[in-house]
């Protein structure tokens, strides 16, 4: 399963066995939300068997405690039969050697030999480790995750190349982890989602914060440059109206092929906020332009803006839409990176040039008489 566009379930806590029997559970109701026909891959990591022979050494309390002898030493002898005790660092000139307590090699020729390896009590008692402990053969797993400290199994799913990534992932949560977490999970078992669902959560705050800064940018650029808090209201119209025919662009495209609202897409967004905002800026400065320095009316100032703004506007706009036709018409490599990002820029800047005209000046025709009767007031 390739990482593009992998969603990550994990399923953490501190028993194997209960977290195997939580992901089988969640792997029945993934298969049965996105059905493996359908085109989602779906895999296990580790795998869900326990193909692995194990030998577990069980201690008994009451055993250890009649020898004399804590669960620790029983482990520390076992381990130093087999594979060799740590007991510290010994330094040799400029070098460091470990220093190992290790049993003899032959000691053990078989698994079931573990039950028979010595233990020197604190009396000075040679017992086998069977008498301190049970030894059950069973089956483990091939592999052990651990995840913030935790034993985990991750289910690794890819959504069908139509299915988007937030569809998938609300799937997920509404037919998967709300199910399991409503039918009780057992003690100390979590459910979480990491990999490309971690990262698209963070990209897209990282994007609303983008969004409304470039916002707050604009506006107090323009504050600052027609001297009012007020004009700069009636120019941010046009991002609402932009944005609207950002979706319809994107939407004609899919009509044709399918193109997903991905981060690069989200990123036309970002751009219409500062180029859309030029058409109503061109008729708001022509309008104050023709009230400050020629002294027309307010209304007759607005409507002579608008006529003399009317050709630059739609000269600027056809320029750019025609200029980014090519991204979304003409395959090629790469193209189907970009295409998201040219309808919506395309799209909203064709919206945008003929609602502009139908907004911005009738608003500005209501404000303006007032705000220019202050602005003359605080000059005289």
């Amino acid at each position: 399963i390739g990482s593009g566009r992998r969603i990550d379930l994990d399923i953490s806590g501190p028993d194997l066995e209960q977290l195997l029997a939580v992901a089988g559970d969640a792997m029945r109701r993934i298969a049965k939300a996105m059905p493996l026909e359908a085109g989602h891959q779906l895999r296990p990591n580790p795998g869900l068997e326990l193909g692995a022979p194990e030998v577990r050494v069980i201690p008994d309390r009451l055993r250890l405690a009649d020898n004399g002898v804590t669960a620790r030493e029983l482990a520390e002898a076992i381990d130093a039969a087999n594979d060799g005790l740590r007991v510290t660092e010994v330094a040799d000139g400029s070098s460091r050697i470990d220093l190992t307590l290790m049993g003899p090699r032959n000691g053990i020729d078989s698994t079931q030999s573990i039950g028979s390896l010595p233990v020197v009590t604190p009396s000075g008692a040679v017992i086998p480790v069977t008498q301190l402990a049970d030894l059950v053969m069973t089956a483990g797993p091939t592999e052990l995750r651990h995840r913030e400290r935790e034993r985990t199994i991750t289910l690794e799913i890819r959504p069908a190349p139509g299915v988007p990534l937030e569809a998938a992932l609300d799937l997920l949560r509404d037919e998967v982890m709300r199910p399991l977490e409503a039918a009780g999970l057992p003690s100390g078992v979590k459910l979480g989602l990491s990999g490309t669902a971690d990262q698209l959560a963070q990209t897209w705050d990282a994007m609303v914060v983008q969004l409304a800064l470039a916002l707050v940018i604009v506006y107090l650029v323009m504050a600052v440059l027609f001297e009012s808090f007020f004009y700069p209201l009636v120019i941010l119209l046009s991002v609402p109206v932009a944005a609207v025919g950002g979706i319809v662009g994107l939407a004609l495209l899919n009509l044709a092929v399918f193109q997903p609202l991905d981060m690069l897409t989200l990123l036309g967004f970002v751009i219409l906020v500062g180029i859309v905002v030029n058409n109503a800026i061109l008729i708001v400065h022509q309008a104050l332009h023709l009230r400050r320095e020629r002294g027309l009316e307010p209304h007759a100032a607005v409507a002579t803006a608008t006529r003399n703004r009317l050709r630059p506007i739609f000269m600027s706009t056809l320029t750019s839409v025609f200029g980014m036709l090519p991204l979304v018409l003409f395959p090629g490599a790469g193209s189907e990176l970009y295409r998201g990002l040219g309808s919506v820029v395309i799209g909203g800047l064709s919206m945008s040039a003929v609602l502009t005209l139908l907004i911005v000046p009738p608003m500005l025709g209501l404000l303006m008489p007032a705000l220019e009767a202050r602005h003359d007031a605080q000059r005289s």
